[in-house]
């Protein structure tokens, strides 16, 4: 919603809404001028025991991007194991638990935390507050998210190893019959705990944006950012204790002898499902509405202009967030347990308002003077990454195309499209652009440019060919495949695209460095 120089003459106002004459200081969008960094800790124990938003942001980018760093080396045991037919370096077992607490670590430790990163560093100063309005809380929910996830990673030292029963834990094999190590416990009890800091860090924006924006600052005044972020903490507040209370029967199910999920004996798996996709749906939305907000910012800044329908962009986030609780069960079309009718209509209808936002994105930039440093760089690869996802995503709210491609490789695919490529490509593009603003120091157009050109071609290498594997019938979660045409090939060349992805992250990793040791010439 923004229109700020990027250059280090940047100017002291910035034209903000649908109302020409709405002026915001450029500080009530980055923070005041010629304090970057500051209210940063300097020692251990100051980042230990730190309260400052600004602080507990950055420790939330730093936590989220190292678990991705983890997330994204078990990925490359799964790529490693499916390059070919056969065992290759892992057992049956092994295999289940990585892939397991890789769809876990990227969608409960790296992509939501790093949208309460991004609530804590800069909603604050979007809207002119001195800080989240309960900081103690903020930091505790930090430092539950942190140990939720040592929980979670430590599984894999337990007694039989980490949970293997996917990021969805269906029953009955995340039952005790099915899983009955202690890393499942272990599991549940991380979900909890980085569930229960989602829901206080929820709260903390909703009462932070409520009460504390600077006078003048009015609901249809605020960045779209800090919207997206409103709108994804109440989400967070609906659909959150959902999935404790199906954690806690899950967990009672396994240590107390309850019987919630035990088709044996009155229980229901499906319940199961039910509870947890009224979660998983809506998350993908608590996911990925941080990032829209992102690329909004980004968009204007480089096209020279005013976000393009304002309004409008709030209100289809708004639509989004009223629908998302009403499309879960078109993840469960084939169980024969859903009105399908139904779930497919809402699950087109949702496509609808998300479909405003590309439409606002592409007339934010049409007739604009571009400009293509690195943020709009990235910010163009997430909007053609977003609208694949958002293709085959439509192609999954058909029933019909729905039996033939569930638990399949295209829907791996469309996953990926939608939570992962998009999520981290916009994350690079806000880097991009608030790096400057954060430091004080600029980073080198140059590596930016091979790292957004590797960074794209690695990633759709990687996971264009899965929908080709998941349209021949490949199934998903598998250590092994029979050696069916074209199987083996594409994977191969999925693997080979996962190589790329590691390499893009070279370029990015040197500019950062680089970056940290220059001057601090990026000005105010």
């Amino acid at each position: 919603m923004t229109t700020i120089d990027r250059e280090p003459t940047a100017p002291e106002l910035t034209l903000g809404g649908d109302d020409p004459n709405h002026l915001v200081s450029i500080d009530s969008i980055v923070g005041p001028s010629g304090q970057h960094g500051s209210g940063l800790p300097t020692t251990v124990i100051g980042w230990l025991s730190t309260t400052n938003h600004k602080a507990l942001g950055v420790a939330y980018f730093v936590a989220s991007l190292t678990f991705l760093a983890i997330g994204g080396g078990l990925a490359g045991i799964i790529r490693t194991e499916l390059v070919a037919p056969g065992q290759q370096i892992v057992s049956e077992q092994v295999y289940n638990q990585v892939f397991t607490i890789h769809g876990s670590v990227m969608v409960f430790l790296f992509a939501v935390p790093f949208g309460f990163g991004l609530a804590n560093y800069l909603m604050p100063l979007q809207i002119g507050a001195p800080d989240l309005a309960f900081p103690r809380l903020n930091a505790f929910s930090f430092w539950l998210y942190v140990i939720g996830g040592a929980v979670m990673l430590f599984g894999f030292a337990a007694d039989g190893g980490a949970a293997p029963f996917g990021w969805f834990a269906y029953p009955p094999l995340s039952g005790a019959g099915g899983s009955p190590g202690l890393g499942a416990d272990m599991w549940i009890v991380a979900i909890l705990l980085t569930g229960t800091s989602g829901t206080l860090t929820a709260v903390n924006v909703i009462a932070t944006i409520t009460m504390l924006r600077t006078p003048g600052m009015t609901l249809f005044r605020m960045p779209i950012l800090t919207w997206n972020l409103l709108v994804t903490a109440f989400m967070v507040l609906v659909v959150f204790p959902v999935l404790t209370g199906a954690l806690l029967m899950l967990l009672a199910d396994r240590q107390f002898g309850t019987r919630f999920f035990d088709p044996s004996d009155g229980g229901s798996p499906i319940l199961w499902q039910h509870l947890f996709w009224f979660f998983g749906h809506p998350e993908v939305y608590i996911v990925a509405l941080p990032f829209f907000g992102v690329v909004t910012e980004i968009f204007p800044v480089f096209a020279r202009r005013p976000v393009f329908g304002y309004k409008g962009l709030i209100f289809a986030t708004l639509t989004i967030g009223a629908l998302s609780t009403s499309v879960w069960a078109h993840h469960m079309f084939v169980t024969g347990e859903v009105v399908v009718t139904f779930f497919a209509l809402t699950s087109a209808l949702i496509a609808i308002p998300t479909g405003v936002k590309v439409f606002n994105w592409i007339g934010s930039m049409y007739g604009g003077a571009l400009t293509f440093e690195a943020p709009m760089k990235f910010a163009i690869g997430f909007l053609v990454t977003f609208v694949i996802g958002g293709v085959t995503g439509v192609m999954l709210a058909s029933p019909t195309l729905d039996f033939h491609l569930s638990d399949s490789f295209f829907v791996v695919a469309h996953f990926h499209y939608v939570m992962g490529g998009t999520v981290v490509i916009a994350l690079f593009a806000g880097v991009y652009f608030w790096w400057p603003k954060i430091t004080g120091r600029m980073l080198s157009e140059k590596l930016a440019t091979w790292h957004f050109w590797l960074l794209m071609i690695g990633f759709n290498a990687t996971f264009f060919f899965m929908h080709l594997l998941g349209r021949e019938g490949m199934p998903r979660r598998v250590p092994d495949y029979e050696p069916i045409a074209h199987w083996e090939l594409w994977n191969q060349i999925a693997t080979g695209g996962y190589v790329i992805l590691v390499a893009s992250m070279v370029p990015f990793l040197i500019a950062i460095v680089k970056s940290l040791r220059g001057p601090a010439t990026a000005g105010a």
